[in-house]
């Protein structure tokens, strides 16, 4: 999540993604997206299990910002909201 073209980036998880990007985008919850008001989705992935989607979130949390950057920028280069995609799916 990102408040807008390369700003504040935010990496979750969570085992129901639309859900979650709309208390993001409602501002519902308090914490860092709230703060931030990351409330674009700009990139996503899917994990078979939450074992292995915490482990990747871990992955990309401990990379730099430009590693990040290139994950958005390969799926989505114009950083795009993606949230519609997920709606629709």
């Amino acid at each position: 999540m990102t408040n807008k073209c390369n700003g504040t980036l935010y990496t979750g998880v969570t085992s129901a993604l639309q859900q979650r990007v709309w208390q993001h985008k409602e501002g519902v919850a308090d914490g860092f997206t709230k703060k931030y008001r990351c409330k674009i989705l700009v990139w996503y992935e899917q994990a078979s299990t939450m074992e292995l989607a915490i482990l990747r979130e871990k992955q990309i949390k401990g990379g730099s910002r430009s590693k990040k950057i290139g994950l958005i920028e390969m799926l989505n280069p114009q950083w795009l909201d993606l949230y519609g995609e997920i709606v629709h799916a």
